[in-house]
């Protein structure tokens, strides 16, 4: 291992500058030294949502109007959007100047060639022989390079005015000769860098010749960071977030209830990834756990807490819940058909190839004889695509559909006879009903299918009752 650490900045985090300065640039996790760290940014908060699609709503940013509409005038009026509100950006970071000349200079440059491949490409497929949709996955990918490029460049040059040697680190293969792969685009970027004396502000956007959006879409950034830590061999890598890995959303269960877990290890971020609340994204954590790189998660605004370390191997001293946590707004599929008994597979390989088609995330399933549930993390325009297509596959079943919400119990060791009737016991006292329920012989996590009006009311009992009684999770949860 090196003695360097790998870190990424959340793009609400990213869009403070000055707290991302005093707090994590001069203040180390580990080390009294800036440097022997590299730093991998997202985008600013909400810029990615105009350049693609909004993440949680669906709404059409730059590329959904590219990609469905394919007409100039309705994605180059957002694109023009895009490019006032980074300039916004750059205008209150920067004062005027020299410096934010160059800022705006380099974000122009960026967003009138990307303009200029749009245009050209929307020109060139208006011929028979060309199709669009051969190409969107690379407009996406070009327009989600944007945002990490105009962070990073911003970064770097503010860090370098305020005194540290801070190199910008450009992954995004803009104008790149050739096409490589993500490790040797990373490989070529850092093999020069001395991280002694530099302090490497790296894009959370890397293009490699397969195309990572493909894989990891709006996780694209986490993959980076993964990479960039297990080939550099670090010794530890740290994602900086607006907030603590807390054992519930203190907006629901209190400030003086939810604590920072403090120690968990990668199978229990797994549970929160698939919820939705991503720690980490599944795939780039299993570099990490492969490499015996440690990940650290912290508060960017309390730069003093050592935050949450996963580990691959850590288990609670004893069995315990460490967080709650959950989704709102999951749509629970049901197909129901007489015909399911006995060919029960023919119909879930068929189901899941509907679901594939339209990207949708399960979060969960049930099956019985004749029935197969999805519960399924996705926007009303997705299901309304989902069922339409599912009644013209499944033209004898009956498929309804039902907005819910899930609520999971989550540890790194929940082995222990009595917890789950707990679990119940806690719920059933608020008078929530429970719609189903899940829980594997893993025993990592138990979760619980609610109404979603019901939601608030079964995270806080399940928080008062499996984490809140053993001293808010300190005693049995944290590490020493």
């Amino acid at each position: 291992m090196g003695q360097h650490t790998v870190e990424k900045i959340g793009g609400t985090s990213m869009s403070d500058y000055r707290s991302v300065r005093d707090n994590i640039i001069f203040k180390p996790t580990l080390i009294n030294n800036i440097y022997q760290r590299i730093f991998v940014v997202s985008a600013y908060a909400g810029m990615t949502d105009q350049l693609l699609e909004h993440k949680k709503t669906g709404d059409a940013g730059v590329f959904a109007l590219f990609a469905q509409e394919r007409k100039q005038n309705n994605w180059f009026p957002a694109l023009q959007d895009v490019r006032t509100a980074m300039l916004e950006i750059n205008h209150s970071l920067f004062e005027a100047g020299e410096l934010r000349d160059k800022a705006d200079a380099f974000l122009n440059s960026r967003l009138q060639e990307a303009q200029e491949c749009l245009e050209d490409l929307h020109r060139l497929c208006q011929h028979g022989h060309f199709s669009i949709s051969e190409h969107l996955a690379t407009v996406r990918e070009m327009l989600a390079s944007l945002g990490e490029a105009h962070s990073a460049w911003n970064t770097a040059h503010l860090l370098q005015r305020d005194g540290v040697n801070a190199v910008f680190v450009d992954l995004t293969g803009w104008n790149s000769p050739s096409h490589m792969s993500l490790d040797e685009r990373i490989l070529d970027a850092f093999k020069d860098i001395d991280l002694s004396k530099e302090l490497p502000i790296a894009t959370g956007y890397a293009h490699s010749e397969t195309g990572l959006m493909s894989t990891f879409d709006r996780g694209y950034s986490e993959m980076t960071f993964s990479r960039i830590a297990v080939l550099t061999e670090a010794h530890e890598a740290v994602i900086h977030k607006e907030f603590h890995l807390s054992s519930a959303d203190p907006r629901l269960v209190g400030e003086t209830n939810a604590v920072p877990i403090g120690r968990t290890n990668y199978d229990v971020a797994d549970q929160l990834a698939n919820l939705g609340m991503e720690a980490i994204h599944p795939k780039a954590a299993k570099g990490l756990r492969q490499s015996g790189i440690s990940l650290r998660v912290k508060n960017t605004f309390e730069p003093e807490h050592t935050g949450t370390l996963i580990t691959g191997d850590y288990v609670s001293d004893a069995p315990c819940v460490e967080i709650i946590a959950g989704c709102r707004g999951v749509f629970a599929v049901e197909l129901f058909d007489q015909d399911m008994a006995g060919d029960i597979d023919k119909f879930d390989v068929d189901i899941l190839k509907v679901l594939r088609q339209f990207n949708a995330h399960i979060i969960a399933k049930d099956i019985n004889a004749n029935t197969i549930t999805h519960y399924l993390a996705i926007n009303l325009k997705t299901l309304k695509r989902v069922m339409r297509v599912l009644h013209e596959r499944f033209e004898d079943a009956e498929i309804t559909q039902r907005k819910v919400a899930i609520v999971s119990a989550i540890g790194s060791d929940m082995k222990t006879t009595g917890m789950l009737a707990k679990a119940v016991k806690a719920i059933a006292e608020q008078e929530v009903n429970v719609l189903a329920m899940h829980q594997s012989m893993r025993q990592v996590d138990m979760q619980f299918v609610v109404d979603e009006e019901d939601y608030e009311k079964a995270i806080c009992s399940l928080h008062k009752e499996l984490v809140e009684v053993h001293n808010h999770g300190r005693a049995i949860c944290l590490a020493s």
